[in-house]
């Protein structure tokens, strides 16, 4: 692991971005239950894996 950066919406901690080469790609750490299905998923940058985190986060928890 080269570094790794938290990833939380509305204070609630989904999980870590793990720096997993020099690149910039991240594998994500699942650690909230409504981000699962997202645990170990690999995306080339921190915005990009942050955008798809929190987009997947808002449709499971926001009640329709």
């Amino acid at each position: 692991m080269l570094g790794s950066t938290v990833i939380e919406i509305n204070g609630i901690f989904l999980g870590v971005a793990i720096l997993v080469s020099t690149t910039g790609a991240r594998r994500f750490y699942a650690a909230h239950e409504s981000v699962r299905a997202l645990h170990n998923e690999t995306v080339a940058d921190l915005s990009a894996l942050r955008r798809r985190v929190t987009q997947h986060a808002r449709t499971v928890l926001t009640p329709v």
